[in-house]
């Protein structure tokens, strides 16, 4: 690593994510335990269990404690007082002590700290290296750091201090790095188990062979890398940047440390970075008004995040219409294109061509790779001082060198520094805001680019010379076509003038795609009823034939729509901004009179609803192909709360608005109830309830108060519905006012798998249903906060091994209401007429 990398800092903001309760671990703590009245430990005292010091401010306390469901173990902790399963950081995690005899840490003359078992034996030690001071003294600090220090003749300082020594917890102002000059290691890990406070296979470190990088390990496997840091933000979490002043996120280079290390400000909440035992590290956030703590961020995040997931010289991307996510870079190409269409990627990908590098020339060139996550640096050279065309040319002078990119990208521009990878490169991905990777290939693959080059000059050239000699109709033809384009311009007018007071995404370069009226009617036969695919509160949608026999669904808004200007203006916004495999897509809008209509792709399966609730037609889906669905919803919606470039609450979530396609994967429709979140906004009330009871969230069906938390609970209501093919309102089961009431009843019989679906029992694995209704469960809870974040419940989908918090009661409603509300006409908040009802398992 090249000295001259300087510090860098930013400033981190996490949204107001409410949240997947962590895994916890619930402490018992002596019921004879009593606070010292100091924060304080002197030379020579000492606490026994049953005792403990609190810091100033009564943040955090140490003290003794067993885990949960281990009374026999004792050890000894430091852990956030206002909730004691928050254990931040053990002392003896290898020697826990027997709750038979009574543990002891006592202070010595000599400023060291030891813990002592009942007959005397030291279970656990500071050992402090600096000298013995004259006196020495032990304090708790209300930032959670358990410090020694030493006062003598010749001076004093810090002996030793427990953030230098981290269990699988990272506190602010605590570091996760190395010092080069002693080889000293400030790292996380795991618990063994939640309630095993052992060190486990998985581990947080920091890279420092190349540019520094947060890695985590499991055993001596990488499992996940955050990228390089840029100056800015680490590589693959660009969304650092765009956080608000809750965290600041620094990383330090210097002689004697590298290290991340992150900051909260004076009025954030209590924050802490924590490795699970499977290896995934959360920031959660103490949320004092209600007790919990909030899952702000979770890494990994998908698939793509994998490490190695696609190879040398693959890519990965999330968010691709294949069914695929990893493809070769331009140039390259499977190693085993067998084992790449089965999706075993591992293998990578190689070159087309050989690269030309000899004699002290080359003929190669480099081609830009836009917006990914640089590949691992562990094989790479720095250089702080170069600038990008520098390292171009260095990099051009070592035939060894495959790829280069900038090293610091503050300041704008194209950055500066230079980082070279050497040989290969492995584990990129496409993340939003990503840097610029510059790729070498072969001056072949360069010439392929020139001759399309070519190809697209001289195309226009011949079609000039034909219409040249076919003027006569040329003529012809751009008459109608001015005619055709004053009637579009003037659509286009009509449209941005109603978006110009909505567009929160920006409509000053909308490509709108305009369909004139006429072929609308032309493409449905004048709206034929034989044309009608249903209907619904916004008017009716038809199947059309546009644009050479592309089959389309049209959607007629009209004039007694329940969804008006405002609606049809985040279909044409979001619809058109927004780009996902599991989002439907929006093909073109016309506006005619009072007539407002929206193009779609059109999907031959229709609604998840025509499935499900249909005795004969949910034989098709098994349970593989449910399984399918339910992830692929739950992706939707990550893309919508997350990664897209602003939040989007869609607040209509349910079967009749996810639509399949030919392979049954579900694509989320019906964006005009949906509500965009922008800067530091995380929840919002409105006076006017829009919706369908049953699929709204209490808070909102009540208060009018909405979220990503909102959507959360609906895709837990549908997830329970596609499992058990019952709707929300059961008709049949009179004991139950609703399914939530029915699975919650079941659940806590230990019946889950009486839920499932008759035509599932062929098809069904067991373990995925059981973990599906507990998934589902989890996000129909009444509070907002215990529900978790979309990202964690795709996480939860496809890691079998993560564990689940348990769900709480959830609230369910006793639905006594029209076909009007129900198709989402319903406009105020007023609950009259529904009552809630909390029932207990039979």
């Amino acid at each position: 690593m090249a000295s001259s990398i300087m510090e860098a800092q930013t400033t981190t903001r996490f949204p107001n994510h409410p949240a997947m309760i962590f895994p916890v671990l619930l402490l018992f703590l002596r019921a004879s335990a009593a606070a010292i009245a100091s924060d304080t430990l002197s030379n020579g005292g000492n606490i026994t269990d049953g005792e403990t010091l609190v810091s100033a401010s009564g943040s955090f306390t140490l003290g003794f404690f067993s885990p949960t469901g281990v009374p026999a173990k004792r050890y000894l902790g430091i852990w956030f007082t206002a909730s004691p399963d928050a254990v931040c950081w053990v002392a003896n995690r290898d020697t826990p002590l027997s709750n038979t005899t009574s543990g002891v840490l006592v202070l010595g003359s000599t400023g060291i700290l030891r813990l002592l078992d009942g007959s005397g034996q030291t279970a656990w030690s500071s050992n402090t290296t600096s000298p013995a001071p004259a006196v020495a003294q032990a304090q708790l600090l209300d930032s959670g750091n358990l410090v020694v220090r030493g006062q003598s003749i010749g001076g004093g300082g810090v002996l030793w201090q427990s953030f230098d020594h981290p269990s699988n917890t990272l506190l602010a102002g605590m570091r996760l790095g190395k010092n080069p000059q002693t080889g000293a290691e400030w790292s996380l890990t795991s618990w063994r188990a939640p309630n095993d406070p052992t060190p486990g296979e998985c581990r947080r470190v920091m890279d420092t062979k190349g540019l520094p990088d947060c890695v985590s390990w499991q055993g001596n496997v990488k499992k996940y890398r955050t990228g390089p840091w840029n100056g800015l933000w680490f590589s693959g979490v660009p969304e650092m940047a765009s956080y608000s002043e809750l965290f600041s996120n620094q990383v330090v280079v210097r002689p004697d440390e590298i290290a991340y290390i992150f900051n909260a400000t004076a009025d954030a909440p209590f924050s802490r970075l924590v490795l699970s035992e499977v290896g995934v590290l959360q920031r959660l956030a103490w949320d004092p008004a209600s007790r919990v703590w909030n899952t702000f961020a979770q890494a990994p995040r998908d698939v793509c995040d994998d490490y190695a997931m696609c190879g040398a010289f693959g890519m990965c991307n999330v968010n691709t219409a294949s069914t695929l996510f990893c493809s070769c870079i331009v140039g390259f190409s499977p190693v085993n294109p067998t084992q790449w269409s089965m999706r075993e990627s591992g293998g990578g990908c190689r070159r087309n061509v050989p690269l030309e590098c000899g004699n002290g020339t080359t003929t190669d060139g480099f081609m830009a790779v836009r917006g990914v996550k640089l590949p691992d640096t562990d094989n790479t050279t720095v250089d702080m001082s170069s600038t990008l065309d520098e390292c171009r040319a260095r990099c051009f002078a070592n035939c060894s060198c495959v790829a280069y990119a900038a090293a610091d990208i503050q300041g704008g521009g194209a950055g500066s520094g230079c980082v070279m990878w050497m040989n290969y490169i492995v584990d990129v991905r496409y993340v939003d805001k990503g840097q610029d990777l510059y790729v070498r290939l072969a001056k072949s693959e360069f010439a392929k680019e020139k001759r399309m080059d070519v190809a697209r000059i001289v195309l226009p050239v011949l079609a000039s010379a034909l219409a040249l000699t076919s003027a006569g109709l040329y003529l012809v033809w751009i008459c109608r076509l001015r005619g055709q384009r004053r009637n579009k311009n003037i659509q286009k007018k009509e449209i941005l003038g109603y978006l110009n007071a909505s567009n929160e995404l920006g409509d000053e370069n909308l490509e709108l795609p305009f369909v004139s009226f006429g072929d609308i009617i032309t493409a449905t036969n004048n709206f034929s009823e034989a044309n009608m695919l249903g209907q619904g509160g916004f008017g009716k949608v038809y199947k059309g034939m546009l644009d050479e026999n592309k089959e389309v669904a049209i959607k007629r808004l009209g004039q007694g729509s329940g969804q008006g200007v405002e609606e049809f203006r985040n279909e044409v916004v979001l619809i058109a901004k927004l780009q996902h495999r599991n989002l439907v897509r929006l093909l073109g809008c016309c506006i005619h009179g009072d007539e407002k209509l929206l193009i779609y792709e059109y999907l031959s399966n229709k609604s998840l609803d025509s499935f499900i609730f249909d005795a004969a037609s949910k034989k098709v889906l098994d349970w593989p192909t449910r399984f399918k669905i339910i992830k692929g919803i739950s992706r939707g919606l990550i893309y919508l709360h997350q990664d897209s470039r602003l939040t989007i609450i869609h607040r209509d979530l349910k079967p009749s608005n996810i639509l399949l396609d030919a392979d049954m994967s579900p694509k989320i429709s019906d964006f005009g109830m949906a509500r965009i979140f922008g800067g530091n906004q995380h929840e919002a009330n409105t006076n006017r309830v829009v919706g369908t009871y049953g699929y709204m969230s209490p808070e909102y069906a009540m208060d009018g108060a909405f979220s990503v938390k909102s959507d959360t609970y609906s895709f837990g209501v549908i997830l329970l519905e596609i499992i058990s093919g019952l709707k929300i309102s059961l008709t049949h089961i009179t004991d139950f006012p609703n399914l939530l009431a029915y699975a919650w009843s079941l659940w806590k019989e230990g019946k889950a798998m009486n839920l499932l679906d008759s035509s599932l029992v062929g098809s069904c694995s067991p373990n995925e249903a059981l973990r599906c209704i507990h998934i589902g469960l989890l996000c129909v809870q009444d509070n907002p906060n215990s529900r978790p974040l979309m990202s964690s419940v795709v996480f939860m989908l496809e890691n079998e091994t993560t564990a689940l918090s348990a769900p709480k009661q959830p609230v369910y409603f006793s639905q006594r209401y029209s076909e009007a509300q129900e198709t989402g006409e319903n406009t105020s908040s007023s609950m009259n007429n529904m009552s809630v009802t909390v029932l207990e398992g039979r």
